[in-house]
């Protein structure tokens, strides 16, 4: 009697399966967004570095003009005497007592008539064809009819902040409102929420992440617009520090300002990013962030 093996092979895949396997960041993800973020600090303190170096270099063996473009050794010693001396924090107070004092006003403003005309169609009717027209005027050529509505001093400063603050707050605002899909408020609705049940629970938290990112932009437009103004009308703050700088052909000191403006818009920048942060911790984190 004859016996008949019969094996059999192992089927093979197809050709045209495509088979994902897990890579690092499933196997290890705490191990990959710590070397992630790792090398993303890296970069964010060694681009910047390297270029101070370059430019140090560059002073250095005169490939440009130090006297124009001081090194930032000189740039930094200069500003810590200046600082000692007590010669720096008055042009630097002056700047952030506008632009928080515009600031708030701004954004109190631009964020109550956002949320109005988003929600009331016949207010947005009214109101947008006049405020899209007043958007568009560059806020700078504001400031004379400022100066003669509040006459010399912080008024017409503080005024300009908040005009440009108010118009990036404003139509975030709406537009986060206008954004919220119709089902949220249909829920609302079938629940029987009042007015304030309505905002308080599907319009505020559906339209606050939105918002909050047109308040971080808003909040470094803000700080170029002080200086710019203080560099036109203004007898302290840095913008007056750099353009009077420069006048007298103290460069120095008019980069000085330069980085002391810098420093002061990102620093506000990212309070109001934290302060979003912690206001919607349901909301996704920034891009480029990281995750924890």
């Amino acid at each position: 009697m004859t016996i008949t093996t019969h094996t059999t092979k192992a089927t093979e895949p197809d050709e045209g399966l495509l088979i994902r396997r897990p890579g690092p960041q499933e196997l290890r993800p705490v191990r990959t967004h710590r070397r992630r973020r790792a090398l993303e600090i890296t970069l964010a303190v060694a681009v910047p570095l390297l270029l101070v170096l370059l430019w140090q270099l560059a002073a250095a063996q005169s490939w440009i003009d130090a006297r124009v473009y001081p090194a930032p050794s000189t740039i930094l010693a200069d500003g810590l005497d200046r600082a000692g001396a007590g010669e720096l924090w008055p042009d630097v107070w002056a700047t952030l007592k506008r632009v928080l004092g515009g600031y708030a006003i701004g954004t109190v403003a631009g964020y109550a008539l956002g949320l109005l005309m988003g929600s009331l169609s016949l207010v947005r009717a009214a109101l947008e064809p006049l405020l899209d027209a007043l958007y568009v005027v560059p806020k700078l050529a504001l400031l004379p009819v400022f100066l003669n509505m509040f006459g010399l001093g912080e008024g017409p400063q503080i005024a300009l902040v908040a005009a440009t603050v108010f118009f990036f707050v404003w139509i975030s605002t709406m537009a986060a409102v206008l954004a919220v899909p119709a089902g949220h408020r249909d829920a609302g609705q079938v629940f029987g929420a009042s007015p304030w049940q309505m905002f308080r629970h599907v319009l505020l938290p559906a339209s606050l992440p939105a918002v909050l990112v047109g308040a971080r932009i808003a909040a470094g437009v803000a700080v170029l617009v002080i200086v710019a103004s203080e560099q036109i009308a203004a007898a302290d703050g840095l913008g007056h520090l750099i353009f009077d700088s420069r006048a007298l052909f103290q460069n120095d000191v008019m980069f000085v300002g330069i980085v002391c403006v810098a420093v002061l818009g990102v620093v506000f920048s990212e309070v109001v990013r934290i302060a979003g942060r912690l206001l919607t911790p349901w909301a996704p984190r920034d891009r480029g962030r990281g995750r924890s």
